[in-house]
């Protein structure tokens, strides 16, 4: 296929996500089946509109509206949900089969329209289908399905091509590594600021019968810089651990909770001050040049975190980058300033790590879960999304790979790069859903609150666990090849 055929139809099938996404008006003859709202059961402390023709209010966790709707057939459905925002604010709530969270859906106006959750399985015969609390304050008229269009063939051909140029070269093995299996196998990962030995590792490895252990390790680079060392934290070593983990043939993964200078400080947590809550720092002003000793602070930070990276890179360790991490839900202070403020951090971010540092042994991969978030094709490698579904929900998760799908028309490795629940392989099989990889957060999503080291089954029952580390499409670390002197695609 030539260049220009693929990129029109990259566009094609991006454009057809986009309008889906978007939740255009959907024509109900395309409709299998119907049930209005408010002709269903009421969760919590949802009622009936005045007028009866709608359900309302969705103000408290565990509120919504619940219907059983009946296919023919087993298959993907879109499932629509005929809606308005009651303050004319955008909110996202949940879709549940069977109580079980597999979507979302984003309600944009006050105005009835369409919200859509996509590609979401259902067995042949009756299927509970639910609305549920997240965001809240909607009004739901009805909710619908769909027959899901097949997803566009081209999903997983991602040319393992860095953006920067200057990527060493085992950055660019390991990209050709990702690029080789994503679509046909999923890498394990496991959060574990401890590093390769710590609670987390070990609770998954008595998990799954002391047999193996997570291919990706996820850290955190945080207590690299004075926002955390200034208030007495331990030096991290969090560069000893990825050097070690690369040498056990393992793969290493790092977010950043950057938390800006003591000064700072507005007596919240203390240790927590990368939460917009707990800080007094102002994106937005440190750019504008309002906060010149802010901005001061930022390239400060930024330096410490490049020393620590360049240690990385002297040794070899290609790492998988993912800094400014959910940005778009504003909790963090890198996200509260909006969308603007934050890409020029990013771009800052790159720049001076890249251009000033000669940091070239990283992956990027972007996180901040909406496109008007993002940052340019040309400063993002991969795509993560971060999900939390509840607990013991192993669906594949299908319509927030195909909102991350919508990001950019050009094809990028998507992984989860945060979550709660493993997600089913099968069901992942089964729904051509195949994240690059999964990287389960630390603490209770492992791990009993007390105990040493016992497993928790609150989100991933062990059989799940034991089924997703030995499954024939999901690589371990016993599992990778050779990533050091892994083929790329030119030798």
């Amino acid at each position: 296929m030539s260049s220009g055929k693929r990129i029109r139809r990259c566009m094609l099938a991006a454009a057809a996500i986009l309008t889906l996404m978007a939740g255009n008006a959907m024509a109900e003859e395309d409709y299998v089946t119907k049930a209005e709202a408010e002709q269903g059961m009421l969760l919590g402390g949802t009622s009936i509109t005045a007028d009866g023709g709608a359900v309302t209010g969705l103000k408290n966790d565990g509120d919504g509206v619940e219907v059983v709707l009946t296919v023919p057939e087993a298959g993907h459905y879109d499932v629509i949900v005929r809606q308005s925002s009651n303050d004319g604010g955008q909110k996202t709530n949940h879709v549940c089969v069977d109580g079980k969270r597999v979507g979302e859906v984003v309600a944009t106006g006050s105005q009835w329209h369409d919200g859509v959750a996509p590609y979401i399985w259902l067995e042949a015969g009756e299927n509970r289908l639910s609305v549920t609390k997240s965001w809240g304050w909607i009004s739901i008229d009805y909710i619908a399905l769909k027959k899901s269009e097949p997803l566009p063939a081209d999903i997983y051909d991602v040319e393992p091509v860095l953006v920067n140029p200057n990527a060493t070269i085992e950055a660019r093995r390991l990209m050709t590594f990702l690029c080789d299996c994503y679509g046909k196998k999923i890498i394990s990962g496991q959060q574990c600021s401890e590093g390769p030995f710590g609670m987390p590792i070990a609770g998954v490895w008595r998990g799954i019968g002391g047999k193996d252990y997570p291919a990706v390790l996820g850290m955190d680079i945080m207590s690299c810089t004075p926002g955390r060392t200034d208030k007495g934290s331990n030096p991290s070593e969090v560069t000893e651990y990825a050097i070690e983990y690369w040498n056990l043939n393992g793969i290493t993964t790092l977010c950043w909770h950057w938390c800006p200078d003591i000064s700072y400080d507005n007596g919240g947590d203390y240790w927590s001050t990368f939460y917009t809550k707990n800080t007094n720092f102002n994106l937005a002003k440190a750019l504008s040049g309002q906060d010149p000793k802010g901005y001061e602070y930022l390239l400060r930070d930024i330096d410490c975190v490049a020393a620590e990276l360049l240690k990385m890179q002297e040794a070899g360790v290609p790492i998988l980058w993912r800094p400014l991490h959910e940005a778009s839900g504003g909790w963090f202070w890198w996200g509260a300033s909006g969308p603007e403020a934050y890409i020029e951090l990013y771009k800052l971010l790159y720049d001076r790590l890249t251009n000033v540092h000669g940091v070239n042994n990283l992956i990027w991969v972007w996180n901040g879960q909406d496109a008007a978030w993002y940052p340019g094709d040309e400063y993002v490698d991969i795509i993560g999304e971060d999900i939390y579904p509840g607990e013991k929900v192993y669906a594949s998760q299908s319509g927030r790979f195909l909102k991350a799908l919508s990001y950019t028309n050009t094809r990028k490795i998507i992984p989860l790069s945060e979550n709660g629940c493993i997600p089913d392989p099968d069901q992942c099989i089964r729904d051509e859903i195949m994240w690059s990889w999964w990287c389960t957060w630390s603490g209770e999503y492992v791990l009993k609150s007390s105990g040493f080291n016992k497993y928790s089954e609150q989100y991933t029952e062990k059989s799940m666990l034991k089924k997703a580390y030995t499954h024939e499409n999901v690589i371990t670390r016993k599992t990778l090849p050779d990533l050091k002197n892994y083929p790329l695609r030119d030798e």
